[in-house]
């Protein structure tokens, strides 16, 4: 990444993710992302990833900012935290190395959902907007293999909201029903 994101300042860069190919690679069983993913294939990708080191209580990603960057936790653990209606953070996942972060506003330029903060010493590899677009033109087969997997990802996610609101509104519905 020539301009490293702002968003990330505040964490130490370690450089381009190439020499953290074996560490990636071998998340694939915990990866989504790479799971159809071979070696090279896992070493061509980190050529275009840049990774940093946060310490615990870091936020990687704040919610309601911009980013056009999504990262995957190669070592530690990160809490999801969303704001309520009262505006207090709300814990609603950890995230232990494998799992990526960020690929809604990396696609599509809206702020980001969630805040992410280090719960111990995390290592991240980033994949921004500009470096994904590069892989396209660059390596189209790894290009449509990425995107491919980010929309089985995305659509697999929404999936699963869908049935949990579908879970709620029986449950708000049978309340609703005791009630009469």
């Amino acid at each position: 990444m020539a301009d490293r994101p702002a968003h990330l300042a505040h964490l130490e860069h370690l450089g381009d993710a190439t020499k953290f190919s074996p560490q990636i690679h071998a998340l694939i069983p915990k990866c989504d992302l790479l799971e159809n993913f071979s070696p090279a294939e896992v070493r061509l990708l980190a050529h275009f990833m840049d990774v940093y080191q946060a310490p615990p209580g870091a936020e990687i990603i704040r919610e309601g900012e911009g980013g056009d960057f999504m990262l995957m936790l190669i070592e530690g653990r990160v809490e999801v935290h969303k704001l309520d209606r009262w505006n207090k953070p709300q814990a609603i996942a950890t995230v232990e190395a494998g799992k990526t972060l960020g690929e809604m506003s990396m696609i599509d330029g809206e702020p980001r959902f969630a805040t992410c903060v280090a719960i111990e010493p995390a290592l991240v590899a980033v994949l921004d907007r500009e470096n994904l677009a590069r892989i396209i033109v660059e390596q189209p087969m790894l290009g449509a293999k990425i995107l491919m997997e980010l929309v089985l990802m995305l659509s697999q996610r929404l999936r699963t909201t869908s049935g949990r609101l579908l879970q709620l509104i029986d449950e708000q519905s049978q309340r609703a029903a005791n009630l009469l």
